[in-house]
């Protein structure tokens, strides 16, 4: 495709918000060109070869949010995107006996659970139904533009139409709304059950990625964030996209191409050009400039204001407050190519099966909130945790592209590993030694997977700053903290996609509603940036 002489939109970065944002403004008749710094597309949602024969998704790695109604509008499907359900939800191994698995059903998880506590497993429907009364709240407000806070009348009709959707709840609701939104998860769970195991298998989903005590506050709310999505219509699944995660990226950008996006790859943006009319256009490494209407970064707000934007430009206080936007997932992420399953201790393999139900789950290694949160301790006092949160994949087992028959590929994802290591250490220094005992901490529940390991990849946060633009290695472009969410993302009076610079927007996970691979940041902004031009506020070029 030749790249137009002149663009309405440029879109900084080709992740799956950006394509996702690129793809509904080519809808809308605007000219676009997406401009990415990697040699492919796809940003953190990527599929790729970490050794010979064996491919995984790279960083991001589960499908749960990417929204219905995008897959739909996208042509997804039509693309070849294809996204299977887990027959089983999660497998907790608790030692070398005892193990706890999550559904498929709430009815199987209650027998579970009943083994540990009866009473625990009788809440279970009652603590579901809780839940999901809450994300129906939260739904509604992912898919709207936050009011800005001192904003002009339609902020105003935003703030009182949120209200309004309160009003509607039960009492009993609101205080399930507040509960959620402002609590610890551990405290959320202490209420509702007793089972240490219950409690980890639920908790597990409030520390996946963000840098906290389970018993930090706020975190309830992570939890309520990974219960949002829906998985072939079934609400708070998680699936397995066949191909890995790449496979969405890549349908996104087929169906762009088709709607006119030019996308480059292999492209740097060095900063982007603003003058007394505001964004203008980008200036690329090397000193290439693309004129555009306006520009759109699908990356995180600190690389976009303090790197890319001459601080100038910008008022200080604004810069004070973005100095503060906290970005520290403390993931570590590994990819392993393996000659045979795990074999669990607390749940042997059957010579006569290939795989079973528990391979094809969240493999969760954390028996305890109370085991989280001493993660969460010795990352912020040595830099890793002696002990680390563990949830493995084995996505071979239910799609057999991905590695060699009679071979697996398994994702881990690993917490707690601090961006910021005490000092003398760096993380090109201890990444090794730091994935060695991961594949320990495994091989502690399945004796087998450290012997049957015939290649690794390795994401230290600091790779995931490097390769993926993840600044901190934060996987949500900016913690999920109360602070930083809903009207406050990124930062009071500019939740709208627009930031202090006209013609300048935000589409990525550093906006409202935040993390994951849901796609609904990208397309709230196109909307925004829709409106603008149909106003009169953006001009055609």
């Amino acid at each position: 495709m030749t790249p137009p002489v002149l663009c309405d939109v440029i879109i900084i970065g080709a992740g799956h918000n950006g394509l996702t944002c690129a793809n509904y403004l080519a809808a809308a008749g605007l000219t676009v060109r997406v401009l990415e710094r990697r040699a492919v597309v796809g940003g953190a949602a990527v599929t790729e070869t970490f050794h010979p024969g064996f491919r995984n998704s790279s960083a991001s790695y589960a499908a749960r949010l990417l929204n219905p109604q995008i897959i739909q509008d996208l042509r997804l499907t039509q693309h070849g995107l294809q996204i299977l359900n887990r027959p089983l939800a999660k497998f907790l191994p608790l030692g070398a006996v005892h193990f706890l698995q999550i559904g498929p059903t709430i009815a199987d998880t209650q027998a579970e659970v009943a083994q540990f506590s009866s009473q625990d497993a009788e809440r279970l429907p009652a603590f579901y139904a809780m839940l999901e009364s809450v994300a129906d709240v939260w739904r509604e407000c992912c898919h709207e533009t936050p009011p800005n806070v001192g904003g002009g009348l339609q902020d105003i009709v935003a703030a009182i139409r949120s209200g309004r959707r309160l009003q509607r709840l039960s009492m009993a609701h609101r205080r399930a709304v507040l509960d959620v939104l402002t609590k610890s998860v551990g405290d959320l769970l202490d209420a509702w059950f007793e089972s240490a195991a219950l409690k980890a298998a639920l908790g597990y989903e409030a520390i996946a990625g963000h840098y906290a005590s389970p018993y930090t506050p706020g975190t309830a709310y992570v939890l309520l964030h990974h219960m949002l999505g829906e998985v072939n219509g079934q609400r708070g699944a998680t699936g397995h996209v066949v191909g890995g995660m790449g496979a969405i990226t890549e349908a996104m950008a087929a169906e762009a191409r088709l709607r006119g996006v030019y996308i480059e790859t292999n492209v740097s943006v060095e900063k982007v050009i603003v003058d007394q009319r505001g964004a203008q256009g980008v200036q690329l490494q090397g000193g290439r400039i693309i004129e555009a209407s306006c520009v759109v970064a699908n990356v995180n707000p600190k690389m976009l204001y303090l790197d890319m934007v001459d601080a100038v430009a910008l008022d200080q206080n604004f810069l004070h407050t973005l100095r503060q936007w906290k970005c520290a997932s403390a993931s570590f992420r590994m990819n392993v190519a393996l000659s045979e399953l795990p074999n669990f201790t607390c749940l042997p393999n059957q010579p006569d099966e290939s795989s079973a139900l528990h391979h094809q789950s969240s493999i969760v290694m954390a028996p305890s909130l109370r085991y989280m949160e001493q993660a969460y301790f010795d990352a912020r006092t040595y830099g890793c945790a002696r002990a680390p949160v563990i949830e493995m994949l084995i996505p071979s087992t239910v799609d057999d592209s991905l590695a060699p028959p009679g071979q697996h590929v398994a994702s881990l994802c690993c917490q707690h590993f601090s961006p910021d290591l005490p000092e003398g250490l760096s993380w090109d220094g201890i990444r090794e030694d730091a994935a060695d005992h991961v594949i320990d901490t495994v091989t502690r529940f399945a004796p087998n997977f450290k012997s049957a390991i015939l290649g690794r990849s390795i994401l230290s946060p600091l790779d995931l700053e490097r390769e993926f633009g993840l600044l901190g290695g934060d996987i949500y472009h900016g913690a999920l903290t109360l602070d930083q969410l809903w009207s406050a993302r990124p930062m009071l009076g500019h939740a709208d996609y627009r930031g202090p610079i006209r013609k300048l927007y935000l589409c990525g996970a550093g906006a409202h509603p935040g993390g994951g691979v849901s796609g609904l940041p990208g397309r709230n902004a196109a909307r925004e940036i829709v409106a603008d031009f149909k106003h009169g506020k953006l001009k055609h070029r």
